[in-house]
């Protein structure tokens, strides 16, 4: 789902795998589209529409060389998705624990 502006959000574009994929082929190094498409199984262009989504998102910038355009990857909007797990981390350690008492409590 597009916020109303069109454009997507941290959530919708880390969904798909391809585009986690691309964000880990970032994080050392800008590269040109070209370099990234070489990574996967599509056309250039299917990349370039995973890169459109994760810039509208904000994490991915890019930056014109010449003819060129490298994209480098943003990390302040994954704070976003790491507050949302922070929060829900707390239900997972105390369901965990819970469990862990239950099946001790067995032995």
């Amino acid at each position: 789902m597009a916020l109303p502006s069109g454009k997507h959000d941290v959530f919708q574009a880390i969904a798909d795998p391809t585009r986690r994929e691309v964000l880990k082929l970032l994080v050392d190094q800008e590269m040109p589209v070209t370099a990234i498409s070489g990574h996967f199984p599509m056309t250039r262009t299917a990349v370039s529409k995973h890169l459109r989504i994760l810039a509208e998102a904000g994490l991915v910038k890019e930056r014109k060389v010449g003819r060129e355009t490298r994209y480098r990857l943003e990390t302040q909007p994954l704070q976003e998705l790491k507050n949302w797990l922070n929060y829900y981390e707390r239900y997972w350690e105390n369901k965990l624990s819970a469990l862990q008492r239950f099946v001790e409590s067995e032995d």
